[in-house]
């Protein structure tokens, strides 16, 4: 199973856009995938139309000890794409951690434990990350063997970029030795605009490796999909957001292979 944190500590750049559709897609492909959510607004859950209660297992019962991942996964109704939701008791996790031992190695353990169970049970492990460098992010990249960065063709996006990457260095540095940056994925892209064809090209510049070929329009379908609780690739698979996405997920995966 491999396990990307989908990661940046800026909001509304489409981490769990990314999340909800790349696992779509990579499920389309005939890969199990199961998405695990850490952001206490629980988005990446109701994107898909699976809402926390407190008759369920969630990944923040995960991260406290209180079950097993294997206990917490929901079948959404995309074949091949699981989830372990959110709920709003992760909003105080951090403080529930603080004074805990290894708090920082929590869903790293619990992650080791669920691939000890069944090595093949899941294809890929997506762990979509709330928009801050608190400790669910930061248990987020030391489980992870990579971190996918979605990025938002703006202005402060090589700026948001470079602090994203001096985290990462910390974490490789001090927890998780072997954490990469898998790629970096430009979202929000309108061709009509100088300012995103700028971008594209300084983040190309400065990650010459790293950034996918793919980029994801900005799209309005995109935007409506999470309202009807429906990756965009279902709600309509003909959105120019759809076949983007459809087309990344090829291309991650291509990258995966040569870099295996």
């Amino acid at each position: 199973m491999r396990a990307l944190a989908i990661a940046n500590q800026k909001g509304g750049v489409g981490k769990t856009t990314t999340a909800i559709n790349l696992g779509t897609a990579l499920a389309a492909t005939g890969k199990k995938v199961l998405i695990f959510d850490t952001d206490p607004q629980g988005n990446a859950s109701t994107g898909i139309d699976v809402r926390a209660n407190d008759e369920m297992a969630s990944s923040y019962d995960v991260l406290v000890g209180a079950k097993p991942m294997a206990a917490a996964i929901v079948q959404t109704k995309v074949p091949g794409l699981s989830l372990i939701p959110a709920h709003a008791n992760l909003s105080g996790v951090e403080v529930e951690l603080m004074n805990t031992e290894g708090a920082q190695f929590r869903l790293r353990n619990a992650v080791a434990a669920f691939r000890a169970l069944d090595a093949t049970a899941m294809d890929y492990l997506l762990i979509d990350c709330p928009p801050s460098l608190n400790v669910l992010t930061v248990n987020a990249l030391t489980a992870a063997d990579a971190v996918l960065v979605p990025l938002q063709a703006e202005y402060f996006a090589l700026e948001g970029l470079a602090q994203l990457n001096s985290t990462i260095n910390a974490v490789k540095q001090n927890l998780n030795p072997t954490l990469e940056i898998q790629g970096v994925l430009l979202t929000m892209y309108d061709k009509r605009t100088t300012l995103s064809d700028q971008v594209a090209r300084e983040v190309r510049e400065h990650f010459p490796d790293k950034v996918y070929e793919t980029v994801i329009p900005r799209n309005v379908r995109v935007s409506e999909a999470p309202s009807h609780g429906l990756p965009v690739i279902i709600y309509d698979q003909n959105a120019p957001g759809s076949k983007a996405y459809i087309q990344f997920a090829k291309e991650m995966i291509e990258r995966e292979k040569n870099a295996a």
